[in-house]
């Protein structure tokens, strides 16, 4: 019952599931916001919040304030709500861009926007935002999904220059993440390359910790063995 309480978005899928999981492991009380709808009843160390579109502000505020409420305090935001498409620019659906933009960008900005009050009451306010290497140099097909991470590169920085000596905001950048998803849909791949979900957590919970206390505005490759 001592320790932080974290926000993680997307918190159902692969990535955020892990991530909720190290938390508790960690003692850390956890509020787990997702689109997916939700009938866990809350306790004393988790919250769920289910059938939370984040990237409307108003949804994203009112989850954000649940949690808050219901632990008394927030100290750290993990933002891990996200979505993938492959698609070339020339034979590609354009909505495609707005649709990556609002669920990589836009959940974000309105999770950490409705945190922030709450952040800077914590000695210690943390945002982890899940940026990517694709999105270092766009490949072939990767022009919209590179383009909205690295719109989430550029609002870690913003972010970090506004809250320096308030919150820490980072960023850490996988390479391919070993899930059962990308197993699926690239079947002939190395997957012992890939990133480990256990290491991208380890990562994202260094950097809410106490030992990460002079890390903002980083942008943090996790390229696993690529």
């Amino acid at each position: 019952m001592g320790g932080k309480v974290v926000i993680v978005t997307g918190a159902s899928g692969a990535l955020g599931a892990a991530v909720v999981a190290a938390l508790q492991a960690r003692g850390d009380r956890v509020g787990a916001i997702d689109h997916a709808s939700s009938t866990t009843p809350p306790t004393a160390e988790l919250f769920r919040a289910g059938g939370v579109d984040l990237s409307n502000a108003t949804q994203a505020a009112a989850a954000v304030d649940a949690v808050a409420r219901h632990f008394g305090q927030l100290d750290a935001l993990i933002n891990v709500a996200g979505a993938f498409a492959y698609e070339t620019v020339a034979d590609g659906d354009p909505a495609t861009w707005s649709r990556l933009y609002a669920i990589n960008v836009l959940t974000a900005l309105h999770a950490s926007r409705a945190a922030i009050p709450h952040l800077v009451k914590s000695p210690a306010g943390r945002i982890v935002n899940i940026g990517a290497m694709g999105a270092l140099r766009a490949g072939a097909g990767m022009g919209p999904y590179a383009a909205s991470k690295a719109g989430v590169h550029r609002l870690t920085e913003a972010l970090a220059a506004e809250l320096k000596g308030k919150v820490t905001v980072n960023a850490v950048l996988p390479s391919t993440i070993d899930t059962p998803a990308n197993r699926r849909d690239m079947p002939d791949s190395d997957f012992g390359a890939w990133v480990r979900l256990d290491e991208l957590a380890a990562v994202i919970l260094f950097l809410t910790s106490e030992a990460a206390s002079a890390v903002t505005g980083a942008l943090l490759p996790v390229a696993g063995r690529v």
